[in-house]
């Protein structure tokens, strides 16, 4: 099983980043997949989640409105479209997966996840 997350970079206050979570080794349908994100010192913190079975979205309130989860199982892609980027949201963001799906109360706990993608930058920045 392997993860691997691309898409990130220096965008300015308001811009639009994609991140893409291609994974292999199983297929889409059977997984769940959670995206993180952390900063240095931080724990790191769900940002968003979509299940397999019918693709259920959950949010965390500082990202709500603002990006957007989503999949292809026909290139087992993943995706999260980030628009009005803020300086908060400056982070290495991740993305993880689980054969488990996940309750409304747990998504965003990240020791629920067997396994992670390596990382990808992201920097909102003037």
């Amino acid at each position: 099983v392997q993860l691997q997350a691309s898409g990130g970079g220096l965008v300015q206050p308001g811009g639009t980043l994609r991140l893409s979570c291609v994974v292999s080794g199983f297929s889409l349908d059977s997984y769940v997949i959670g995206w993180f994100r952390q900063v240095p010192g931080k724990e790191r913190e769900g940002v968003s989640y979509i299940r397999s079975s019918d693709s259920r979205t959950f949010y965390a309130d500082s990202v709500k409105g603002r990006f957007t989860i989503s999949r292809d199982n026909a290139v087992n892609t993943v995706y999260l479209q980030m628009n009005a980027l803020k300086p908060e949201d400056t982070a290495v963001y991740y993305c993880a997966a689980d054969s488990v799906p996940k309750r409304l109360g747990s998504w965003y706990s990240a020791r629920l996840y067997d396994y992670w993608g390596q990382g990808t930058q992201v920097t909102v920045s003037s």
